[in-house]
């Protein structure tokens, strides 16, 4: 159990570090480094718990992470860019963020304090375009030089490369977890099932981009804090990556977006559109070393997890952004 550590989480106000913190905030000290890209956190009921310290900054600024990051406990680095339209439009940001921003968090944390365990996100991404129960040890894919899809998965490789060389050669005891398709409550950006919820809630017309066969595993995001939680506990996940996810919730996207109508009892039309990107075809995890060295094992089923989401916007509607116009009609 996690009690009385002083905490430090980039990203933190995201949508999985939001609900880290949820899950953490009472018995435990937290500083927030974040530059509210994504906003989850002011939305929370804990936005202002004692507890909780919020620090703007970049992981990009050496100086701002120097000042901030010196006499924690654990550290987990969560800030990334994400989100396929975004990755499209920025491709260098991306690369910046995600490598040398994992760099400069690790290289800080390595010379300002004695952490006792440094958790960083990767992504399933790092599988390609055809994942069917991959294991952490099968071969990890870049993609095709010049494809921007491929940015945040070959950007996300190289920082989970680097917090391992961190362990190996340093002692870091670092943590790298892989998050397969987590949705669920206060989900804000680009996720497939949070923008089909959304949609659905409001009659609104929901957007399949391609073909729709697709496959996808969906994770609903307190099994993935779960998994998070056991990294940052177990003894025997130092120096280990894991995949978060859960095999049995399997559905193509357009069968996903069927469900969502279906179970919410709405009258959304679904409309195909042409192919943003080159995409994931087929991406769905093993977890069994996560089980076997963790005891990690995801809970929720998917139809729960739909309906405990879709509560949870339509009472928060109001409050958040609009989605990005790609979502939207013209």
């Amino acid at each position: 159990m996690i009690v009385d550590k002083k905490i430090f989480i980039t990203g933190g106000a995201g949508f999985i570090g939001t609900k880290l913190i949820e899950r953490l905030i009472d018995k435990n000290k937290i500083v927030v480094f974040d530059n509210l890209t994504r906003d989850s956190l002011k939305n929370s009921s804990f936005a202002n718990h004692e507890n909780l310290k919020l620090v703007l900054g970049n992981v990009l600024d050496v100086n701002a992470l120097e000042t901030s990051i010196a006499g924690f406990d654990i550290v987990v680095h969560a800030a990334a860019i994400a989100g396929i339209d975004t990755v499209l439009k920025k491709p260098v940001e991306t690369m910046r963020i995600n490598m040398i921003g994992t760099a400069n968090v690790l290289d800080v944390a390595y010379r300002t304090c004695k952490v006792e365990r440094f958790l960083d996100f990767s992504t399933s991404e790092v599988f390609g375009s055809h994942a069917f129960k991959s294991e952490e040890t099968d071969n990890t894919v870049s993609g095709s030089a010049g494809e921007a899809r491929w940015v945040y998965g070959v950007s996300k490789l190289a920082g989970e490369h680097l917090t391992h060389a961190y362990y190996k050669e340093f002692g870091l005891p670092t943590v790298t977890v892989r998050p397969f398709n987590i949705y669920g409550p206060g989900q804000v950006g680009e996720g497939a099932l949070q923008i089909f919820i959304r949609k659905a809630l409001q009659d609104e017309d929901i957007y399949i981009f391609g073909d729709g066969a697709q496959i996808r595993a969906w994770c609903y995001v307190d099994d993935m804090i779960d998994g998070i939680i056991l990294g940052l506990e177990h003894p025997d996940a130092v120096g280990e990556s894991f995949n978060i996810g859960n095999s049995r919730a399997i559905r193509t996207i357009l069968g996903l977006a069927e469900a969502v109508c279906r179970i919410l009892n709405s009258k959304s039309k679904i409309v195909f559109k042409p192919p943003l990107s080159a995409d994931i075809e087929l991406r769905i995890p093993s977890t069994s070393k996560a089980k076997r060295l963790i005891g990690f094992d995801a809970k929720v089923d998917l139809q729960d997890g739909i309906i405990r989401t879709a509560e949870w916007y339509k009472q928060n509607m109001s409050k958040l952004r609009p989605l990005p116009d790609i979502f939207n009609a013209k």
